[in-house]
């Protein structure tokens, strides 16, 4: 079991697609992502790279490969496979050639205390999405403009 995660604590879970042109990953994410694991904010549950080369094939780096294992490296020390085969050959058929994509699930432990209260009412989320940031934006400049 990974480490700290039960049932009854377990925040939500999300996955992000983070795709990159020309197969150009240069690291620069990994600080960001070892920051929100370490202040808390997210834990880090599996994380794995897709790439797509010019001709169409497709690679899978999983997060221990020596290529990638250094980089992040103390991301986290937990972690399982939640992200199947069929998953990521979804996410490396939308890819267009000669691309990359990071592929990471990550609990919201931020979000933990809230999905505890939830269950112990009774309730259940039912609907969530993320507003797109150029709406956000939108309505940032629409207040402004009043």
């Amino acid at each position: 079991m990974v480490h700290g995660l039960t049932a009854d604590s377990v925040g939500p879970v999300d996955v992000a697609v983070v795709a990159f042109e020309g197969n150009r990953f240069n690291g620069e994410i990994v600080p960001a992502l070892r920051e929100l694991q370490q202040n808390g904010t997210v834990r880090i549950l599996d994380l794995t790279f897709v790439r797509k080369d010019g001709d169409g094939s497709v690679g899978v780096v999983e997060l221990a490969d020596p290529e990638v294992a250094e980089e992040f490296e103390r991301i986290t020390d937990d972690r399982f496979d939640l992200l199947s085969d069929e998953d990521l050959a979804a996410v490396a058929e939308a890819l267009p050639p000669e691309s990359s994509a990071l592929v990471v699930a990550w609990e919201n432990t931020w979000a933990s205390r809230l999905a505890a209260a939830l269950r112990d009412s009774h309730g259940r989320m039912v609907f969530m999405e993320r507003i797109p940031r150029d709406d956000v934006l939108a309505a940032i400049a629409a207040l402004d403009a009043e």
